[in-house]
């Protein structure tokens, strides 16, 4: 089995919105019509930050999503990917599409001189056992404002 990982076509609207929905619903999040298409924009705007790639399975289908943009590290004078959303269908997980995913976003920072590759993650034990295997965990805390009523 060849994993194929590459940028979306246009063509691949519909099949990448199923991903992008499915995404949503594990997270317990509503994906409108107009914040689908507002991203898919996005990664097919060469010129916007947002970049993603898609895993593909043999059969052409896509499995597997990666949405990740530049962030500048001002203490260190350098850049990092950030990814934003990361998804592989269940049916697909632990066959390597995640990595290739990840993989492939480090290819591509290295490929522009920026080495670091981070993300944030929500708790999920077969995620993090995942993510353990390649990454270093952060010793961060998020911190949202909260939003002022009236």
């Amino acid at each position: 089995m060849g994993i194929t990982v590459r940028e979306p076509a246009e063509g691949d609207f519909f099949s990448w919105l199923a991903l992008y929905e499915d995404y949503a619903t594990f997270y317990g999040r509503q994906l409108t019509d107009q914040g689908a298409l507002l991203v898919w924009s996005w990664l097919t705007d060469a010129s916007h930050s947002e970049r993603g790639l898609v895993a593909v399975a043999d059969d052409g289908a896509l499995v597997g999503l990666v949405h990740f943009h530049d962030v500048p590290r001002p203490l260190d004078g350098d850049h990092a990917l950030h990814i934003d959303d990361l998804f592989v269908l269940e049916e697909h997980r632990t066959q390597g599409y995640g990595r290739e995913l990840i993989e492939a976003v480090a290819a591509q920072g290295a490929g522009s001189g920026i080495p670091i590759v981070q993300w944030l993650a929500a708790p999920n034990e077969q995620a993090q056992a995942f993510y353990d295997e390649i990454a270093d965990a952060a010793q961060t805390v998020i911190y949202r404002l909260r939003r002022q009523e009236g």
